[in-house]
Formats: structure tokens, sequence, C-alpha cells
């Protein structure tokens, strides 16, 4: 299979649009030789995710919890928080839950880069 590179500019987008952007490129879907059990070798690059738009009040009411496994383990984040920290992870985020639940989400979340 080709290896094909995707460059994709995040500046002034919805992050939503750019996720189901990304997920599908990554997924293979845009090629018409799409095969469900076949890792594509699509590289998708994404830039200005600093610039990430989002709608409404979500900026400081959408959370991202993290669960360690203890008891009182839980740890939540609001989006601002996480955009502050690392702003690829929240695309990161919402591109990982619009793979497919099986093996291959983690193979293909490996050829996203985030810049």
């Amino acid at each position: 299979m080709i290896s094909m590179k995707y460059k994709i500019d995040a500046s002034g987008k919805i992050l939503g649009r750019v996720a189901t952007e990304v997920a599908i490129i990554l997924r293979g879907k845009n090629d018409p030789k799409f095969m469900p059990n076949v890792v594509p070798v699509n590289l998708v690059e994404v830039i200005n995710t600093k610039d990430l738009k989002i709608s409404g009040d979500k900026a400081k009411t959408k959370s991202y919890f993290h669960y360690s496994g203890y008891p009182g383990g839980i740890r939540k984040k609001t989006f601002d928080d996480l955009q502050v920290q690392d702003n690829g992870k929240v695309l990161r985020k919402a591109v990982f839950g619009m793979l497919p639940v099986n093996k291959l989400r983690s193979k293909i979340i490996n050829n996203l880069r985030i810049s």
C-alpha cells in the first residue's frame, strides 16, 4: 500500500470538524480501496492546534476525566486546563474517541502527528 501524507491546518476551525476529518483519513475511508481490517498507511499531521475553536461555553464546562485505579483517584481537567497543558492532547482525545474500538485503534492513532 502506498503511504499518503496529509497536512491539515487547524487554525480557526472547530475541534469536532477537524477531528472527524482526521479520523476519516486515518481510518482510510477516503480511499477507494478501503478495507476495515487493515491499518492504512495514511500519515496525518495537524498544525496550529492552539487556535482550535469550540462552540458555546464548553471551554469552561467540558471536562476530561482520568482514573488512576485507586480509591479517590479520579482526576478532572477542563478543556482550558488541558489546552494550556498540551494543546494537541485535546485533538488526540477527540480523534481517539472517533476511531473504532478494536485492536487496530492504537495502531491507527500512531499515524497522527500533532504540532
